[in-house]
């Protein structure tokens, strides 16, 4: 079992980070040994009972006869966005002022309408 300074060292990476739906899939993956590491690991430190849930019925389809599906657990993740530094709109890319709405602003009231009779 992984202690706090070998989490990289478990069966999924980063799966402290991992939501609940991801967990579910990517553990269909592994084996037996590695989803009992995890178990261990689940109830040692955030003893989370939707995840002991999850890797405890993972656990019990393996030793009933079922096979870890295929798969990479370590393959590109939807859950982890990238990041780009910086924001992409520049001053040519702004849109140009615009007017204040015709009912006026705070700043500038607006004019009155003209009776309608």
């Amino acid at each position: 079992m992984a202690d706090d300074t070998g989490r990289s060292a478990l069966p999924l990476p980063d799966y402290d980070q991992l939501p609940l739906g991801s967990l579910e899939s990517r553990v269909r993956s592994l084996p037996a040994e590695a989803v009992e590491e995890l178990l261990a690991h689940e109830r040692t430190h955030a003893d989370r009972p939707p995840a002991t849930e999850v890797l405890t019925a993972r656990l019990r389809q393996l030793q009933s006869g079922a096979r870890p599906a295929p798969g990479d657990p370590s393959a590109p993740r939807p859950e982890r966005r990238e990041t780009h530094a910086g924001s992409p709109v520049t001053p040519a890319t702004s849109p140009q002022p615009s007017s204040p709405p015709p009912h006026g602003t705070p700043d500038q009231r607006g004019k009155p309408k003209g009776d309608r009779t």
